[in-house]
């Protein structure tokens, strides 16, 4: 008589430790973050809503009283400046002189707010164009002036019109304002053909600056010369940053004191 052979014995259960989560648990807890994250994400978007609406109706409310001091020191100015003097004109031309220069920045930081609220549509443009528009502008400005400038022809990307016309015309009207001290003012705009992709730039022969300070150039209020030799608020650089940051870009600067300054940028 054949023996029977033995049964082969059942494989042992896959061990769990106790002290390791498992898959229901993992789960819930992935819920869990996925709500407090849904929350916060919510919480987030109606303080930068709350944020905006403060920002514009503190804009439009500190205007008019800016608009109020200028016009009546203006008055006071052409109306009764003979009799005031000399001595009495200077301290209204400086209030007049304030005021303005409050309201261009209650401007451009209603400017750096629209760059964080604008929709990102993109499409096909054509920087050259846009840069040539930022010239005319700047010449606009300063009809006297003459400024050579040179723009390469055939930059192409996909981007927002709006919100690139706004950083260009920043660039172009820094490249202006720092050259204006120059007998032959050079601005140029070009591209850099790179193997990990183009990089534009924007050149000219102006002031410069020092690279020490660099890392603090696109620091909102940041100013590397004084107000008394060249106008601005200290905004445009920081909405430039903020414009290619959300074209997924970058932008960085290279400067000589007295030689000028490069200003370099991805999309």
């Amino acid at each position: 008589m054949k023996a029977s052979r033995p049964a082969s014995p059942a494989a042992p259960a896959a061990a769990t430790d106790p002290g390791q989560p498992q898959l229901p648990e993992i789960e819930e807890r992935l819920r869990e973050v996925e709500e407090l994250l849904a929350r916060k994400t919510a919480e987030l978007d109606a303080a930068n809503k709350e944020l905006e609406t403060f920002a514009h109706s503190v804009s439009h409310d500190l205007r008019a009283p800016l608009r109020a001091i200028d016009g009546f020191s203006g008055i006071l100015l052409e109306d009764f400046g003979e009799r005031l003097g000399p001595e009495g004109q200077a301290p209204l031309r400086r209030i007049r002189a304030a005021a303005q220069r409050m309201g261009n920045l209650i401007d451009d930081l209603s400017k750096l707010a629209l760059v964080s609220r604008s929709e990102m549509r993109r499409e096909t443009i054509d920087l050259s164009a846009l840069v040539r528009e930022a010239v005319r502008q700047a010449r606009e400005k300063e009809p006297d002036r003459s400024v050579t400038v040179d723009v390469a022809e055939g930059a192409v990307v996909r981007g927002n019109p709006r919100l690139l016309a706004i950083a260009l015309g920043h660039l172009i009207g820094n490249a202006f304002k720092f050259t204006s001290k120059r007998a032959d003012a050079r601005i140029a705009f070009g591209v850099d053909r790179r193997p990990d992709g183009p990089v534009y730039f924007v050149r000219d022969n102006g002031v410069g600056f020092d690279m020490r300070y660099a890392d603090k150039l696109f620091g909102p209020f940041q100013r590397f010369h004084s107000a008394s030799d060249f106008r601005g608020t200290g905004i445009g650089l920081a909405t430039v940053q903020r414009i290619l940051h959300r074209h997924g870009g970058s932008v960085w600067a290279a400067a000589e004191v007295g030689h000028g300054a490069t200003f370099s940028f991805r999309l």
